[in-house]
């Protein structure tokens, strides 16, 4: 063709089209690239995406490709959901088979054939791996690797005798926290929980940061909780992706309160098991496993009780057979005793009988004596009373006498001292009494200037303005 003879779009598009089948008839690749910008038509099996491969350690594109799969294709990544356990979508790196292809409206585009599902796979299983690898070196104080098992700060922390108040790190209103919450509160033995759930997004590897977060949170609570409960309700294998993630596995190893995951996945461990404390399959485990935990408390308890008892019971009938036996040896030992007693209380008796008899006739003498002289010692008792009396009385007669006759001074001298410090007899000495607003003053600070005050003197009331005022030493 020459720029004389120039063609349809439609005609040059033919060309194309004639060019790159011939070249690439019947041929189909194996090819390994990212998935990008997928889309399914809704209500039908038909799957819409890109396929890129960026430089490694940067963003930089150095191919894409529109691809489709319909029919077979379709097909395909069914079987590879089901085979992996994760959903076909973006940012997932996949090993696929395509044919080239190319429609004059719709342009060049690959049409999907074939997944393999092992190559997913293990770049999972890799990067997981690489995780693992990461975690033990940054952190060698709180992660080690002993043979296929991982030992972590966090598991070995010792679980609480009794697990009572739990910290749930959930999804808002999942239906592993509804399992959760039924399981715990309808436990046939009556235990009680305090369950405090802290909300976050539980799925897609972009939320660990947020999840980390919550775990922050329950670190700084004042509550001092039991044990941390990390829960899902199952789903993709995409979906776990953020249990596999750097930062959660991290924040679990090193947490201070034991952890618990029941992120409802029945086939792989993911890392947030691995560095947990206990890890159960499903959030119904979790809960059955804390309510056994406290019940083997209780049965621990109860056995205690138990072997309380056989000794208590033991010891009582030992003691009863001892008891018994001193009983014996107490009764024999008290009726030699009161028969030893007897026999000196009759001996004592007779003394007593001998000494009887002295005692009434030498206290007869001595009474005989105390009557003579109490009947003579009263008279002289009273008489010498009586004299005192006497005595007594004419003091009293004349004290009397002497303290009136002084009481009249001192009154009459009081009352000459009254007198002559009256206010009429002050005034009269040339004294005045000052009144401002009423009230009689003593101290010239309170007037000023133009105040008007009264003055009384001798007779008479002035009312007085103030002109001047001049202080002075007393003098």
């Amino acid at each position: 063709m020459t720029e004389s003879h120039p063609l349809k779009l439609s005609q040059l598009a033919d060309e194309v089209k004639q060019v790159l089948n011939r070249a690439f008839d019947n041929l189909q690749f194996w090819v390994i690239a990212d998935v990008t910008n997928h889309t399914q038509n809704a209500g039908t099996s038909y799957h819409y995406f890109e396929l890129v491969e960026k430089a490694e350690g940067s963003n930089q594109l150095l191919a894409k490709f529109s691809v489709k799969a319909w029919g077979d294709g379709a097909r395909e990544i069914s079987l590879f959901e089901t085979r992996t356990g994760q959903k076909f979508t973006n940012n997932i790196q996949v090993l696929v088979k395509v044919k080239v292809q190319y429609h004059p409206t719709f342009g060049l585009q690959l049409d999907l054939t074939g997944v393999d599902t092992n190559f997913t796979l293990g770049v999972l299983e890799q990067q997981r791996l690489a995780t693992l690898e990461r975690l033990c070196l940054d952190n060698p104080q709180f992660i080690r690797k002993h043979g296929e098992e991982y030992w972590t700060q966090n598991k070995s922390l010792k679980l609480p005798m009794v697990i009572q108040k739990v910290a749930v790190v959930c999804a808002e209103g999942s239906a592993g926290l509804q399992d959760f919450q039924h399981t715990m509160e309808t436990n046939p033995f009556n235990y009680r929980f305090e369950l405090v759930p802290y909300f976050t997004n539980v799925q897609g590897d972009a939320n660990a940061a947020a999840m980390q977060t919550k775990m922050i949170d329950i670190f700084r609570s004042t509550l001092k909780f039991d044990l941390v409960v990390i829960l899902r309700g199952g789903g993709a294998q995409t979906d776990f992706l953020i249990f596999d993630h750097y930062l959660i596995g991290r924040a679990i190893a090193r947490f201070p309160v034991p952890v618990m995951t029941g992120i409802g996945h029945q086939k792989n461990t993911t890392i947030a098991d691995l560095m947990a404390h206990t890890s159960v399959k499903t959030p119904t485990k979790a809960a059955e496993v804390i309510i056994e935990h406290n019940r083997i408390f209780e049965d621990n308890l109860l056995n205690i009780r138990k072997n309380i008892v056989i000794k208590v019971q033991q010891g009582l009938f030992s003691r009863r057979n001892k008891l018994t036996d001193t009983k014996s040896r107490i009764t024999n030992a008290g009726f030699q005793m009161l028969s030893t007693q007897k026999t000196n209380i009759g001996d004592s008796l007779q003394v007593i009988a001998g000494i009887g008899r002295r005692i009434p006739y030498q206290h007869r003498i001595i009474l005989a004596n105390l009557s003579a002289t109490l009947l003579s010692h009263p008279k002289i008792v009273i008489a010498a009373k009586k004299s005192d009396l006497n005595n007594i009385k004419v003091n009293i007669n004349y004290y009397q006498k002497a303290f009136f006759n002084n009481t009249r001074g001192y009154l009459n001298h009081s009352i000459s001292i009254f007198r002559a410090i009256s206010p009429e007899n002050t005034l009269k000495r040339g004294f005045a009494i000052i009144r401002y607003n009423g009230k009689i003053i003593s101290d010239p600070a309170v007037l000023k200037k133009g105040d008007n005050f009264d003055v009384q003197i001798k007779n008479t009331d002035l009312n007085v303005v103030l002109q001047n005022k001049t202080t002075h030493n007393g003098k």
